[in-house]
């Protein structure tokens, strides 16, 4: 999975790029068929955003973005947002019906 992390009006140092990598490493742990995460790090007036769009591998892109006080806040609120979507995708896909039950009706 290749992660791309830019700015808008923000310096991305390399601290907040490895705040970011390691974040978004959790959501590999439960889907492994994502091609790549597109974050961008904005600063408004009053608050600080991150926002993400992730490709899978079924051409299903995840969006998610979230705010607050402080950066690496938003950072961690948009990789749970992240996990929560990948995650609810992923049982989407998998088929829970066993097939003992479907021969038995």
């Amino acid at each position: 999975m290749q992660i791309t992390v830019s700015g808008h009006q923000v310096a991305v140092t390399s601290a907040l790029n490895n705040y970011v990598t390691g974040k978004l490493e959790r959501i590999v742990r439960h889907f492994e068929h994502l091609h790549d995460v597109t974050v961008t790090l904005s600063v408004e007036k009053l608050f600080q955003k991150a926002e993400a769009t992730v490709h899978c591998a079924a051409s299903k892109t995840i969006h998610a973005e979230a705010q607050a006080a402080d950066l690496y806040a938003a950072i961690d609120a948009l990789a749970d947002k992240l996990d929560r979507q990948v995650k609810k995708h992923k049982e989407k896909l998998t088929d829970h019906h066993r097939e003992d039950a479907q021969r038995l009706a």
